[in-house]
């Protein structure tokens, strides 16, 4: 038995070496903050989604398609446009003239990795259908249920809602992410990098770092890592106070607290921990919850009105120690 568990921490350890390699490799292909590359890392392993609000042109496509390709996943791209359809996305039933019968053709969204780019263009009734099926887990057509990979992720790329054009998500599909950021534009130093050399840097695709097998086993690993029982209540304290709150409309739900739980188990196991600390939670809060909290006043999806309420109640809440 000992022999056995001894295997499996070993295992675990050189999966974790193999991770933080991955997260080099990302580091080297995306120049913006670390922190950003953590998060994505996070967000497959705790097996969530990811939500990217922010302006074209500040690198979303080269970091999705690369962490697909370092993490040795398929990987496919869907522009959202105002015409598109939900057959463009999911696929659908097609006639067979060799057969005679209808057959299902698979849309793009059954890929491990996926890059929904402006998810806000598209209209409602394509954002359903996407969004509906990334719940679910599968794609239903014709009374058959086709599943998508059991490594489906989603990154999700919305413009600022005060873009032209677009059709912003409503609350119960934000909920569906897991994680929401923006990127932000690169630093002085990055950018200079950017417009010298770092062409030559990306013009080749990467070598994977880790395998399918690979993320399935971290993801199991994570359901492992340690959370202490006061950091639990915690984040309860937390979220029951978000409720409480009278600037707030609909605060954080219990599936919201769980979801932040998995994002902190797997934020430590990026960081090569297998335990969650308190600097974890905190840091992971504004990414996992400001989508999720609608202040009672002012405009809908207003996440910097929702950080500010939730930075408030951190304020008033002591951290465990």
């Amino acid at each position: 038995m000992e022999t056995s568990q001894q295997s499996n921490h070993d295992d675990i350890s050189e999966l974790l070496s193999l991770l933080e390699q991955a997260h080099q490799a990302l580091a080297r292909r995306w120049l913006g903050e670390d922190f950003v590359i953590e998060l994505l890392l996070a967000s497959v392993i705790a097996k969530g989604h990811v939500l990217v609000v922010d302006v074209p042109g500040v690198g979303k496509t080269t970091l999705a398609k690369s962490m697909a390709q370092i993490l040795g996943l398929d990987f496919n791209r869907i522009q959202f446009t105002n015409d598109i359809l939900p057959a463009d996305i999911l696929g659908g039933s097609i006639y067979n003239s060799a057969e005679g019968k209808f057959s299902f053709s698979a849309g793009p969204i059954f890929t491990d990795f996926l890059l929904a780019d402006e998810i806000n263009r598209g209209p409602t009734r394509s954002q359903s259908a996407f969004l509906q099926a990334m719940e679910e887990g599968y794609v239903a057509a014709d009374g058959v249920n086709h599943p998508l990979s059991s490594l489906f992720t989603v990154i999700a790329t919305q413009n600022p809602i005060d873009f032209d054009s677009t059709n912003p998500l409503p609350e119960a599909q934000l909920d569906r992410f897991l994680t929401a950021i923006s990127l932000g534009y690169p630093d002085v130093e990055a950018e200079l990098h950017l417009l010298n050399d770092y062409g030559d840097a990306v013009r080749h695709d990467p070598a994977p770092v880790l395998t399918r097998d690979a993320v399935m086993v971290l993801r199991e690993a994570c359901k492992e890592v340690y959370l202490h029982e006061d950091l639990a209540r915690y984040i309860i304290d937390v979220s029951r106070a978000s409720r409480e709150d009278p600037g707030v409309k609909l605060g954080i739900s219990p599936r919201g607290s769980m979801h932040l739980v998995a994002a902190c188990k797997a934020f430590a196991l990026v960081k090569g921990r297998r335990q969650v600390l308190a600097e974890d939670i905190q840091r992971l809060i504004p990414s996992v919850w400001d989508h999720r909290i609608l202040p009672r006043h002012g405009r809908d999806n207003d996440s910097a009105q929702a950080h500010e309420i939730l930075q408030n109640i951190l304020t008033k809440i002591p951290v465990p120690r």
